[in-house]
C-alpha cells in the first residue's frame, strides 16, 4: 500500500481519537426526561401538545407511532414544547403512541418510554391506503444506484462498483440511525484481477453533531474462486438527502487470509435502512 492512502487512514483514525477524548472529558452524565403535559385539544383541528424537561440542556425530537419524526428543540434548552396537527397522522388504533428522544451537548441521547395518548371520539384515524408509488418507485430507484469504488490491487488502480444491503438492525436510543448492523455487500471491480467480492460483516455507528455518524466495521469477504479474507473499514455519514438516504465516504482495507496479497478501497455510497430488520 502506498503513502497516500496510510496517511489518509491515519487522520480518520486520529480524527475518531480526538472526537471520542471530547466526549471522556466533558464528563458524560445521565439525562432523564419528565413529561409535565401530553394531551390532544378537544376542538378542531385537534392537536397533540406535549411539553416536558431535560436534566441537561438539549436538543429534542418526538417519533409518532414509531413511524414520523418531528424535531422539538433544535437548540440545547432544558425546556421543550411542541404542537402537531394530527391531520394526516395515520393509526388503527384508538389511542396516539410516541415516545421522546434528547441529546445533551456532551453527546448523551435519552429515550423515554413509549407514551399512549387517547385518541378523541370523532377522529377517525386509519391505516393509510393512499400510497405514493411515485416517491416509493422513485426511491426505490435511488436506493439502487450503486456506490463507486477506487480499488488498489496488486500494484494496479481499478475502478469498482457495489451495493450493501443492511439486514438486521438494532436499536438503542438512537432516532436517526441504528446503534450498529450486520450487512451483506457485492462489488464488482471493472478489470482488476479478481472482479467479484460478497461480503458479510458488521457496522457500529457512533452518532456525532459535526457528522451524520462515524461507523467503523469488521466483514469477511470472498471471490467464489478461493480467495477470501478478512475486512476491516471506516465509513463517515456527510450528509442526509431527504431524511432517508445518507451520502457516506470510507476507506477499507482487506487481509487475505492464506497469502500475502491484500488490497484496499475508497468508496462513496448512499446508506439506508429500509429494508433491514429492526431489533
Amino acid at each position: 500500500m502506498n503513502l497516500m492512502p496510510k496517511t489518509l487512514f491515519l487522520i480518520l483514525l486520529l480524527l475518531i481519537k480526538n472526537m471520542f477524548a471530547q466526549v471522556e472529558s466533558s464528563g458524560v452524565s445521565s439525562n432523564e426526561i419528565f413529561v409535565i403535559d401530553s394531551y390532544i385539544t378537544p376542538e378542531k383541528p385537534h392537536k397533540l401538545i406535549v411539553s416536558f424537561s431535560t436534566d441537561d440542556s438539549s436538543t429534542s425530537v418526538i417519533v409518532l407511532q414509531n413511524i414520523k419524526t418531528f424535531i422539538v428543540s433544535n437548540s440545547f434548552t432544558d425546556n421543550h414544547k411542541i404542537e402537531i396537527e394530527l391531520d394526516g397522522i395515520k393509526s388503527d388504533s384508538t389511542v396516539l403512541k410516541y415516545f421522546l428522544s434528547a441529546r445533551s451537548k456532551n453527546g448523551v441521547e435519552t429515550k423515554s418510554d413509549l407514551y399512549e395518548v387517547e385518541l378523541p371520539r370523532d377522529i377517525s384515524l386509519t391505516e393509510a391506503n393512499d400510497v405514493n408509488w411515485t416517491q416509493m418507485c422513485l426511491g426505490g430507484l435511488v436506493y439502487a444506484i450503486p456506490g463507486i469504488e477506487y480499488v488498489g490491487m496488486d500494484g494496479g488502480e481499478y475502478l469498482g462498483l457495489y451495493k450493501e444491503l443492511p439486514v438486521w438492525s438494532f436499536y438503542s436510543g438512537g432516532y436517526n440511525y441504528p446503534q450498529g448492523y450486520f450487512g451483506i455487500e457485492y462489488a464488482h471491480y471493472l478489470s482488476a484481477p479478481r472482479q467479484n467480492f460478497l461480503r458479510f460483516g458488521y457496522k457500529h455507528i457512533f452518532q456525532f453533531d459535526q457528522l451524520k455518524y462515524i461507523s467503523p466495521g469488521l466483514s469477511l469477504f470472498g471471490d467464489f474462486k478461493g480467495y477470501n479474507g478478512l475486512s476491516a473499514e471506516i465509513s463517515v455519514g456527510l450528509f442526509q438527502i431527504k431524511n432517508i438516504f445518507t451520502f457516506y465516504t470510507r476507506y477499507r482495507y482487506n487481509f487475505q487470509l492464506k497469502q500475502s496479497s491484500s488490497f484496499y478501497e475508497f468508496a462513496f455510497g448512499l446508506y439506508a435502512n429500509f429494508f433491514s430488520f429492526n431489533f
